[in-house]
């Protein structure tokens, strides 16, 4: 069994990742042909209403997560506002060793952190075609007060500002011209020279015998 490919899809608040991460994964469900799943990170911030162990979060106490930090179990951690996160390095391994394409929505942080790690990784940044349009995005969902969204857009800056770490940059303008960019570089990922060789070892073998 080829080995799965882990992408790691960065970009500032408000510039939709969630979303095409989201209609990215259900077009998935519907093609059998597509292993493509998103990691759960482990948190140690208090389960919101409406939120489920083991779906939206992986909830565990403050020494759990420390003690999980010792054992090295993580790929990448934060702390964010007074909470941790965490991303199950097993977890992670197990799926791409079972041929299944593992989707990781990170920070560029984050993301550097699990590229030293796992240097074959693919990066992928989400941008919003301004940052009017992305003051306009924060202010519309009516989530924020003005000061968190003055914050917000303050943190989305330094976010943007390492965009040239990540292999593709995606801008998300028109939303399905994004879903169907994002959508390309998937598909582009699993047509590489190396990832074919490994998952086409035997037909290139024999076509080259």
């Amino acid at each position: 069994m080829s080995q799965g490919i882990l992408f790691l899809i960065s970009a500032p608040s408000g510039a939709g990742k969630t979303s095409l991460v989201n209609a990215l994964l259900d077009a998935a469900a519907n093609s059998p042909a597509t292993r493509l799943c998103v990691s759960i990170s482990h948190t140690t911030r208090s389960k919101r209403p409406g939120e489920e162990n083991g779906k939206n979060y992986h909830f565990v106490s403050v020494a759990q997560f420390q003690q999980m930090q010792k054992e090295h179990a993580f790929l990448e951690s934060a702390e964010v506002f007074g909470n941790h996160y965490g991303t199950s390095r097993k977890w992670v391994e197990d799926q791409l060793a079972q041929g299944q394409d593992v989707i990781l929505e990170i920070d560029w942080q984050g993301a550097s952190q699990v590229q030293a790690l796992l240097p074959e990784s693919v990066s992928i940044f989400i941008l919003p075609p301004s940052l009017d349009a992305l003051r306009e995005r924060l202010t519309s969902r009516a989530q924020d007060d003005a000061d968190v969204i003055e914050k917000r857009m303050s943190e989305a800056k330094n976010e943007i500002s390492h965009y040239a770490q990540a292999d593709y940059v995606i801008i998300n303008e028109d939303f399905d011209t994004a879903l169907a960019d994002l959508n390309a570089v998937i598909r582009s990922a699993g047509l590489s020279k190396k990832h074919q060789a490994s998952s086409n070892a035997e037909l290139l073998k024999n076509l080259v015998s």
